[in-house]
Order: C-alpha cells, then structure tokens, then sequence
C-alpha cells in the first residue's frame, strides 16, 4: 500500500540523496517543503537551478566560483607564490575564517582512496603540478585532513613535487588526528599555519 502520493514520495526520495539524510529526516524535509507557500518554493527551486546553472571550477584553483576566475585568484593583494592545497571547497572557507593565510589555493575535489575506488586521476593533481611547472610558485602547503587518505594524497603529492625544486610543507598538527579541516575553530587553523613543517 502506498502512503505518500507517489510526486512526495519522489521528492523524499531526493532528499534522501543528500549526504547525511536518513529516511525520517527525508520524510520531514518533503513534508516542510511541501507546506512552503508557493513562491518560497518557487525561490527554493530556483536557487538550485540557478546554482548548478552558474557555479563552476575556477581555471587557475579549482575552487567553486560563479565568475570567469574566482575571487582570490583574482586578488592582487594575495601572495600567489604560496598554494594551499586543499581536498574540498568548504575547506578553503574553513582557512579564509582564520584570516591567517594570504597566499592562494587548490583544490583537489577529494582525496585518494582506493577503498572508494579514488584513484590519483580522479582528483585534480594534473592542474596542480601544471601550475608548479609555470615556475611562479616557491612554496605548497598541504592541508588535506589528517586522516588516512589525507596523509597518503599529501605524501603522493609531495613525491611528484619533489623534482619541482619546490618547497612543500604539511599543516602541523594542532588539527585533531582524524577531524575534518570544516570544524576547526579559526585558533586551532592559525597554529597549525603556522606551524606547518616541510614534508
């Protein structure tokens, strides 16, 4: 027997997908969504399209942005001799919070993971290494979490560098060994900039 109308059993079942969301918090998020007055819901739509419609990867960084290159590339003021490499998106907003880095980043848009089935072509380590070759960079600071994948892609990554004649450090550990650089608080990411170590 069907208990929801198949078009909110669709949309529970989309929610669904999202990361972290069960079947009961699906159920509930339909059930709210559903009681939205029509242009809330209208805007709450529209904001998905036109999200996927503009947000993209920044040539030079990878990062997420909805501009032709993103904000801190384009930044002047930014040392752009200095990259940070970082697994995620969130993890560059989880730096900027600290306001203690004032090079540029990379993201790789996930780790290496052959439980996963991640390989070091599925991550964007080529436009890492193209941007080193350029000659400009001196330095490449890796700040993949401290978990295992985290480690083995900052290890990879330092390996291919090595020949680069490019210095490469590690965050220094006043991350919690196996947290997530998102819920650092912005004193904990100062010291580990700080303290960051060649590798």
């Amino acid at each position: 027997m069907q208990y929801f109308p198949a078009a909110l059993q669709e949309l529970a079942d989309q929610f669904a997908r999202l990361p972290g969301i069960g079947g009961k918090t699906a159920q509930r998020l339909a059930f709210y969504v559903l009681g939205l007055p029509m242009e809330d819901a209208q805007s709450f739509a529209d904001a998905i399209i036109d999200a996927k419609n503009t947000v993209h990867t920044c040539p030079v960084c990878q990062n997420l942005t909805d501009r032709d290159i993103c904000a801190v590339c384009d930044d002047d003021m930014r040392d752009k001799s200095v990259v940070c490499v970082v697994a995620e998106p969130k993890d560059v907003i989880a730096l900027e919070r600290s306001r203690e880095f004032n090079g540029v980043y990379h993201v790789l848009h996930g780790v290496i993971s052959p439980l996963n089935h991640i390989t070091q072509d599925d991550i964007r380590i080529r436009e890492l290494l193209a941007r080193v070759a350029n000659g400009d960079i001196r330095e490449v600071i890796m700040a993949t979490n401290p978990d295992t994948e985290g480690e083995a892609t900052a290890m990879y990554i330092s390996r291919l560098l090595r020949p680069m004649e490019v210095k490469v450090t590690r965050l220094a550990y006043g991350i919690p060994v196996g947290s997530q650089l998102e819920y650092a608080d912005e004193v904990t990411l100062s010291r580990a900039l700080e303290g960051r170590q060649e590798i």
